[in-house]
């Protein structure tokens, strides 16, 4: 494992783990599974983890790991503040109170203001006392770093790094996103002010994992012997300004793969023939999405049941592969099938979810649109009568 340094000389493993997609057991996360796959993570170095109080089971599972296998010491802790939730400094209080209690522990090593997208968020902060609140918590030790997690676009980014001397930062970055979110302007940005640069979607939510056919023979052909992902990962790590790298890793397969890129990974490892194949590829990929969804969840749950991700998904996915057919069965299949079944033709149009989405995708618009690529009369019909068959 590779180690890069943080804003006091720590070193943190530049892999680190995302806590989010645990694999999951009915509503709660897989504990055993998620348990040998953190473990065999530690013994081979990594030492960052990364969950959130909105994520459902995991502050508690990676707690409870940690906990009953005696390594809480030996691992750096990233959970996240809900602020768009907060209306006080009471509950602001309760809430890190209750994540400690979660995590089974006294302090959080790096603690973050959770999905920034206006600096009015933080402004909005400030004005109930969070700052007098951080420095407490820095001062008896239950918080040792701050940090903000960031989705929006550049100069906003640029105008909350200045807000305030932070420690550390999150955002979302890879090569389909260089020049949006906070983007490259603001992973360097973040450098000159010596603020380490934590990377969450470094694969874009699995679209440069599954690639389209073009960009995989692209690959292929360049002699490389990078999978998709690798390819990815190294991009990232070719850059000193990258701190560490998320993966949400549930299965030992990725695991074990993103383990072996991160032990030799490093800054000057990319040449010109490996960024003229990133350009290559980015632009095949672009050429074939339709909607720029991360699978993060944040617009879930949706009040009518519709899976706005899982819809998102395969609408991509029908573009990207060049499939519909399959794609459609897996769709209907998959999403179809459930006992609420989550198609977009239960929308109607609150708004509710594109007010969370930190893509900014129009998101009632494009569901139309992926609904009548989807699920043309002939989906309709048979799905219908599917239903009727499977729920007897």
């Amino acid at each position: 494992m590779k180690y890069r340094k943080d804003r006091y000389g720590n070193e943190l493993s530049q892999l680190g783990y995302g806590c989010m997609r645990f694999t999951r057991k009915g509503a709660q996360p897989d504990y055993e599974k998620a348990e040998r796959e953190i473990m065999h993570a530690i013994d081979c170095g990594v030492n960052y983890f990364d969950t959130a109080y909105a994520y459902p089971g995991s502050e508690e599972t990676l707690g409870r790991i940690l906990s009953e296998n005696g390594v809480r010491d030996k691992v750096n802790v990233a959970t996240k503040l809900p602020q768009y939730l907060m209306r006080s400094i009471k509950a602001v209080d309760r809430t890190f109170r209750e994540e400690l209690e979660r995590l089974r522990t006294d302090h959080v090593d790096y603690y973050l203001m959770h999905m920034f997208t206006d600096i009015s968020e933080w402004e909005r902060l400030r004005s109930l006392g969070i700052e007098k609140w951080i420095s407490e918590r820095k001062a008896e030790g239950s918080i040792r770093q701050i940090g903000f997690s960031y989705h929006g676009d550049t100069d906003m980014f640029l105008r909350i790094l200045d807000a305030y001397d932070w420690d550390f930062c999150q955002v979302q970055y890879n090569y389909l996103d260089e020049t949006s979110q906070a983007g490259r302007k603001g992973v360097m940005a973040a450098a000159e002010k010596g603020i380490p640069v934590i990377i969450m979607e470094p694969l874009r939510g699995g679209k440069l994992v599954n690639l389209p056919v073009g960009a995989r023979r692209e690959l292929r052909e360049s002699g490389t012997g990078y999978s998709a992902a690798e390819l990815g990962l190294r991009w990232l790590w070719d850059q000193s300004e990258v701190t560490v790298v998320l993966s949400g890793m549930n299965s030992m397969e990725m695991l074990d793969e993103n383990l072996r890129i991160a032990s030799d990974a490093m800054p000057g490892n990319f040449t010109a023939e490996h960024h003229a194949l990133v350009d290559r590829i980015r632009g095949i990929i672009r050429e074939k999405e339709k909607v720029g969804c991360t699978g993060c969840r944040y617009c879930m749950p949706c009040p009518q049941g519709v899976d706005i991700p899982g819809t998102f998904y395969y609408y991509n996915l029908m573009y990207i592969e060049g499939k519909k057919a399959g794609v459609r069965f897996e769709y209907a299949r998959n999403v179809g099938l459930q006992k609420e079944a989550g198609f977009a033709s239960a929308c109607v149009g609150c708004g509710k979810c594109e007010m969370h989405c930190p893509q900014h995708i129009k998101i009632r618009d494009m569901l139309k649109k992926a609904d009548r690529d989807l699920r043309p009369l002939p989906y309709r019909i048979g799905m219908s009568v599917a239903r009727k068959v499977f729920s007897r």
